[in-house]
């Protein structure tokens, strides 16, 4: 009898244990806890002009994940993005490519916080070929040449004008761009001998422009921030967006874009 009773004590602990190891309740599933909520709707997501192509990259990749869930990107200045939100444009998602339009959302309460999700930074771009002969930052305050800038209402013309003081420079445009694809645009139709884009923004365009790097860019980072907006029509949705871009995969995407982990 002394074997049978010692077994029956085994089985008994050994059941006690594998409630335990799955949560106690029935099914080994914590009565405490919940399966997360399915992302459904659609998602609106305001970005900066220069997260068009990972963004669009992302999107793919995010209702892949989540298929009964329609991520709808808006791209432009992020000033001008900015002013939609504070003005009540429905969206579920700010991404800016810097702080100043955040800060302006976050200060009419749109937006409770935010987080620092990439960087990015400024080169010299020119048509394919460099026709014009461009090769140093000081030509874009000659004004022998036709240069595109951003203007500096928006992130990438307030990092340009940056840049240009950085190195004791002042630029001569000949036409100022509300957003950092406007001056791509120029420049891949030959309508401007040189610009000051991204990085990021050389790397989208392939052969169609040639990069220059400016050793001075090292010192002028843009920091990008994301935020769920306080009025999201669609906040579940949004926060799962924000956590994406967040993660490994979404850094992995943001890497492979030329974009640099903050």
């Amino acid at each position: 009898m002394r074997p049978r009773f010692l077994t029956a004590v085994i089985l008994s602990t050994a059941l006690v244990l594998a409630g335990c190891a799955t949560g106690g309740g029935p099914g080994g599933v914590d009565p405490g806890s919940e399966a997360p909520a399915p992302v459904t709707g659609t998602i609106a997501v305001f970005a900066a002009a220069s997260l068009t192509e990972v963004f669009g990259v992302l999107e793919t990749e995010f209702e892949q994940l989540h298929p009964d869930a329609d991520v709808v990107l808006s791209f432009g200045g992020s000033g001008a993005l900015a002013t939609q939100i504070t003005e009540g444009a429905p969206a579920d998602v700010f991404a800016a490519a810097s702080g100043a339009p955040m800060t302006a959302v976050i200060d009419n309460a749109d937006a409770a916080d935010s987080a620092i999700f990439t960087t990015n930074t400024l080169e010299i771009a020119v048509p394919a070929g460099n026709p014009a002969g461009v090769d140093a930052l000081a030509d874009l305050a000659d004004p022998a040449f036709t240069i595109a800038l951003c203007d500096p209402s928006v992130p990438c013309g307030a990092a340009s004008e940056a840049l240009m003081e950085l190195a004791g420079l002042t630029a001569a445009p000949d036409t100022l761009e509300q957003d950092v694809k406007g001056v791509l645009t120029k420049i891949e139709l030959g309508e401007a001998d040189a610009g000051l884009v991204y990085l990021t923004d050389v790397i989208a365009s392939g052969d169609a422009v040639e990069g220059i790097v400016v050793p001075e860019a090292a010192d002028v980072i843009n920091r990008y921030p994301i935020a769920v907006l306080t009025g999201a029509p669609n906040p579940g949705g949004g926060r799962a967006w924000l956590d994406f871009v967040l993660s490994e995969q979404g850094q992995a995407a943001l890497d492979d874009a030329g974009f640099v982990a903050p």
